[in-house]
């Protein structure tokens, strides 16, 4: 009966959770705030469940250290969490420039704002936004105030992920005044949750690392299984492997390259004129290369010739209802769009349409084009050609040539040459005076040089960042390892349904395997290193770790499925294929339309060491599971293919197992550890260490998921091969729906990852 209550219990913790997910995506997060997570009935579920798991752990007598420890752990995070929510109070205080405040104000579960005494007043000083130099990208907002307890004065700050205690009030820097001469601190008062909860996340790290080297535990007692010493792992992987160049007037390819060198302000980043000009002929075109022409040749001839290039079929077209009704072939250019005789925009009543709310495909394609044709505009208007830097009171800014340089200690020369340097290239170039116009491009770089101030990228994230745009990494390295990868998987299969019980393989394998096998290391261990040279370039270009966005998170993921598969294939040379297949998959999604390649500064609060952290280990961790994920694929296709009564398809289904299960731990700890080393980031960022954001529920959903995987003793299904592998594969579903259905789906906090 206890065992029913604890099953039943757990299943609906995790239901409701995943419902309420949705049931914030279009009712909003106050009313699932409100309807469920802090509810009576969702508290008495976690309570129910936490009394039925003490009690059946305790009914089975479980003696040994590590595991006791581990679940320990989970019952101190859950009662302060409890702790927490009965507790803890929450509130804003709001100051003004040189005005003493000692309240706060929270707001009721009714909706009405309560004010609370403050133990002490707090008078702001200065408030402040750091930008990145030359940029109006903000690096961090600061506050400056003054605590004011009895006769005493303290001098204070708080910043993003910079914090301030006093008397169990902790501080967060949440907004600002539009004047700045206001901010708007968060409060958070848990005396009694964060120790506990606290205490919980350091017993559980501590737990988990215990398990995993307890000589008596799981873990090890798979590293000593009948299967590990008869080599039959080895002896699976043994069977297993083991264009013309158009019309149009642009600048010479040298004096493009000169220009690309040049620096522009983009996308709220310093780069070279080069980054801009891929991304401009990308979206134009699909690719960086449009028929012979450089992206920087093709970037000058917008600038220099735009009604040549305007007649270049350079825009590209999806097939879809819009190319369809207007036949539109698969590349047009930009002039089709234009009707000369009429002077009448062919996608201005669709585009229209599409902002009045008509969202369908043939209304999205055409905003889609919209967009690009505007950029097109903007280049010919010159706004997007922010390549002039002035810079003044330790401060830089950046000008196009149709900007109203506004500061007053600009001379009338430097004006004169920011409004006109670009149609003396023009003249130059047209009279072909190659050489005139290499100088002045030369002009332009010495004025940057000089008046730039420290706004410039260093001389290596020059050289990084040309490095990076000559080389597609990701999408030669998703080709590469997915072909490899399907060639060396349908060989596994091959080799696994032709052999029998009779007909067993010895561990060298014959001469295929080995071949196999080790034509399949390099090329992992190629791509690795590629991979590897790709993020130390973007981490070099844009000063962070690259972990801060979608795209480079999926390169992470690959990154950490190749060494983790290239560490394991000495022993177990199946994990080859597993590793080249999902490293492909996850550089393949790397290229969806939503994910953005795009070097960028990042938002002050994810500018935390903790964040860093929080993302690698849980990457390390989803590498694992998918590997597992792979595994019990591999499995269910075996079965499927040679049926339940094959000679050997039980030792190999359970080869399979104890692999998987040998990534399963590994990947459990570090997935505990990213969930909660992210929660204390997000205490440390804006004072609440659980939101119930989306990403959070369903990375708590895909722990409590894996880990019933662990939990053989006590379900019976999972110590069948067949039925653990299914349950794997299963499992998966919930990473898919944590990182894709997440972020492209339900939305949140976390979606930007």
């Amino acid at each position: 009966m206890l065992r029913k209550i604890l099953f039943t219990s757990y299943i609906l913790v995790v239901a409701c959770m995943a419902a309420a997910t949705f049931v914030e995506k279009y009712h909003g997060t106050d009313f699932t705030h409100a309807a469920v997570y802090g509810s009576w009935w969702f508290t008495a579920l976690w309570t129910l469940l936490a009394a039925a798991a003490v009690a059946y752990f305790v009914g089975r007598r479980i003696r040994r250290p590590s595991a006791v420890a581990l679940h320990a752990s989970f019952v101190l995070i859950l009662a302060g969490a409890l702790a927490t929510h009965v507790s803890a109070r929450r509130g804003m205080v709001h100051l003004r420039s040189g005005l003493a405040v000692d309240t706060y104000q929270t707001l009721e579960p009714d909706g009405s704002v309560s004010e609370h005494k403050l133990p002490f007043a707090l008078r702001l000083d200065t408030f402040d936004i750091r930008y990145h130099d030359g940029t109006a990208a903000e690096a961090d907002y600061v506050s400056r105030f003054t605590v004011i307890d009895g006769d005493g004065e303290t001098r204070a700050e708080v910043s993003m992920n910079n914090i301030y205690s006093r008397n169990s009030m902790r501080f967060y820097q949440s907004s600002y005044d539009r004047d700045m001469l206001g901010s708007i601190l968060a409060v958070n008062y848990d005396p009694y949750g964060i120790p506990l909860t606290y205490a919980g996340y350091g017993l559980l790290f501590a737990a988990f690392a215990w398990t995993l080297f307890d000589p008596k535990g799981a873990y090890r007692r798979l590293l000593r299984h009948p299967l590990m010493r008869k080599g039959v792992l080895s002896l699976l992987a043994a069977a297993a492997l083991p264009s013309a160049a158009g019309a149009a007037t642009t600048l010479p390819r040298e004096s493009a390259e000169a220009f690309g060198r040049l620096n522009i302000l983009y996308n709220n980043r310093v780069c070279p004129v080069q980054t801009f000009a891929i991304d401009f002929t990308k979206k134009l075109y699909g690719s960086p290369r449009y028929k012979d022409y450089t992206p920087e040749q093709v970037l000058a001839g917008f600038i220099f010739w735009p009604d040549e290039w305007c007649s270049e079929p350079i825009v590209r077209v999806k097939d879809g209802a819009l190319s369809d009704q207007l036949q539109l072939p698969r590349h047009c250019a930009v002039n089709t769009f234009f009707n000369e005789f009429v002077g009448d925009y062919v996608l201005g009543p669709y585009v229209r349409e599409y902002y009045q709310g008509q969202d369908d495909k043939l209304h999205r394609q055409a905003a889609d084009i919209d967009d690009r044709l505007m950029m097109i505009m903007e280049l010919r208007r010159g706004t997007l050609l922010k390549v002039f830097p002035v810079t003044s009171g330790g401060r830089t800014t950046w000008y196009a040539p149709t900007d109203n340089v506004t500061d007053t200690l600009v001379t009338e020369a430097h004006r004169a040459f920011i409004k006109n340097v670009f149609s003396l290239v023009y003249q130059e170039a047209l009279a072909g005076r190659t050489a005139n116009t290499d100088k002045i491009i030369s002009k332009i770089a010495a004025y940057q040089q000089k008046n730039a101030g420290s706004s410039l990228p260093s001389a290596l994230q020059v050289k990084a960042e040309r490095a990076y745009n000559s080389v597609p990494f990701a999408t030669i390295l998703f080709m590469l390892n997915l072909t490899a990868g399907a060639a060396l998987l349908a060989f596994t299969i091959w080799r696994m349904v032709r052999r029998n019980g009779a007909d067993r393989l010895t561990p060298g394998g014959g001469r295929a395997a080995k071949a196999a096998a080790a034509a399949g290391a390099v090329v992992l261990a190629i791509s690795l290193a590629a991979l590897t040279a790709c993020l130390a370039l973007r981490w070099i270009i844009s000063g962070r770790v690259p972990m801060a966005n979608g795209y480079e998170t999926m390169l992470v993921m690959a990154w950490s499925v190749m060494l983790l598969s290239l560490i394991a294939c000495r022993r177990f040379r199946i994990i080859t294929p597993f590793g080249l297949l999902m490293s492909g998959f996850f550089l393949l999604v790397s290229h969806i339309n939503q994910m953005d390649p795009q070097i960028t500064h990042v938002m002050p609060v994810l500018a935390s060491p903790l964040l860093s952290v929080h993302v690698s280990v849980i990457m390390m961790s989803f590498a694992l599971l998918s590997l597992t994920f792979v595994c019990g694929l591999t499995a269910v296709m075996l079965r499927l293919i040679r049926g339940r009564n094959a000679a050997s398809l039980t030792e190999q289904t359970e080869s399979l197992a104890l692999l998987s299960r040998l990534m399963l731990y590994p990947a459990l700890a570090l997935l505990a550890v990213g969930v909660f080393v992210g929660a204390i980031w997000a205490n440390v960022s804006w004072g609440t260490y659980w939101s119930w954001d989306a990403k959070e529920t369903w990375g708590l959903i895909t722990l409590m998921v894996y880990a019933v995987a662990v939990h053989d003793g006590s379900l019976p299904f999972l110590r069948r091969p067949m039925g653990y592998h299914v349950f794997m594969t299963l499992a998966f579903l919930t990473i898919l729906m944590t990182y894709f259905g997440v972020n492209y789906f339900l939305g949140g906090m976390h979606s930007y990852a």
